[in-house]
């Protein structure tokens, strides 16, 4: 266990962040009671603001980057777990206030893991990852609040970021009608074939909306925030439900109570960082009926010297799924 590993590792120096693979050893990690070799990784989008020291995500440095993880437990202090289980753990600060999944080894406290449900792989699961997990945490209270296959077809936006192209993939398998929300015109056909029904182009930031529009979607998931979730919600069908998560579009949100009062439209809120028990229930869910089947369409595999190639491009809005890297490369 003392032999050197790889890790991608963040610094900061007079304010300015730089990125290394380093060789270190694990005395070297953040403290934990649960030692974990990594088999894989993902590049989400608070990694890439983090390696470039954005939105002050970051705090204490050196650190490990990477906010979610899947790999075998070597060591535990812990009863829960044992050697040879495959955990996977996101969320907890894992990659913010802790070394991350972006390392050949991990250590972590052991109320963060999850021993990963029967029938998926450590492959699986980093592929659908703390994205998936959103997504199917948005399908499951969004279920809960009424929404169903006879209810209409749905919107998804953002459409090939990583929540979005597993979220469509899931909605599609639990026989909703998908409507794609994308700027990408280049990926229309790869939208289709993980599920989407129907490929729209981005509304302008620019126009003007009134208080309500012609109703057009039983439910949506939002991943950009800003004027396309006011958008949403003057659009939707009376007892519609929005799930929003994300904010690449701005964190402000211009509306009225109209949507609200005449057409009774529900907007949830989505914070992946839920309690375990959330997190067991929805990952089963996850593993059984909302199981994704286009994760091979959906997973870009790269190794650990590519990371920084894709957290550019992910910071720039030009990767499209999920980057997963394979920390046996």
């Amino acid at each position: 266990m003392n032999a050197p590993f790889k890790a991608f590792r963040l610094h900061s120096l007079d304010g300015a962040v730089t990125r290394k693979i380093e060789s270190i050893q694990l005395d070297s990690l953040s403290p934990g009671n649960v030692i974990i070799k990594v088999a894989y990784s993902s590049i989400n989008y608070k990694d890439a603001l983090a390696s470039k020291g954005l939105n002050n995500i970051v705090r204490e440095w050196p650190r490990i980057s990477g906010i979610d993880l899947t790999g075998i437990v070597v060591e535990s202090l812990d009863s829960r777990f044992s050697p040879g289980d495959q955990v996977l753990v996101n969320g907890y600060g894992l990659g913010v206030d802790h070394d991350g999944g972006h390392a050949q080894y991990a250590r972590v406290n052991a109320d963060w893991a999850m021993k990963i449900p029967q029938g998926l792989t450590l492959l699986d699961a980093a592929t659908i990852g703390v994205a998936g997990y959103t997504a199917g945490l948005s399908l499951d209270l969004m279920e809960l609040n009424g929404l169903n296959p006879i209810s209409g077809p749905i919107l998804v936006t953002g459409a090939t970021g990583g929540v979005a192209t597993i979220a469509i993939d899931m909605l599609s398998k639990r026989g909703y009608q998908v409507t794609a929300m994308s700027g990408k015109p280049n990926e229309v056909e790869y939208l289709k074939n993980l599920g989407a029904t129907e490929v729209i182009a981005r509304i302008s930031s620019e126009s003007k909306f009134k208080p309500l529009e012609k109703a057009q979607w039983a439910g949506a998931i939002d991943s950009v925030g800003g004027s396309i979730l006011s958008w949403i919600t003057r659009v939707m069908q009376p007892g519609g439900v929005i799930a929003a998560f994300g904010n690449a579009g701005g964190a402000e949100l211009e509306t009225t109570v109209i949507p609200f009062i005449l057409r009774g439209i529900r907007l949830i809120g989505i914070n992946a960082n839920s309690p375990m028990n959330i997190r067991e229930k929805v990952w089963k869910k996850i593993a059984n009926e909302y199981r994704p089947t286009h994760l091979k369409e959906i997973a870009s595999i790269i190794g650990i010297e590519e990371l920084s190639h894709y957290l550019d491009l992910t910071l720039a809005g030009k990767s499209k799924g999920r980057i997963v890297i394979d920390m046996s490369r």
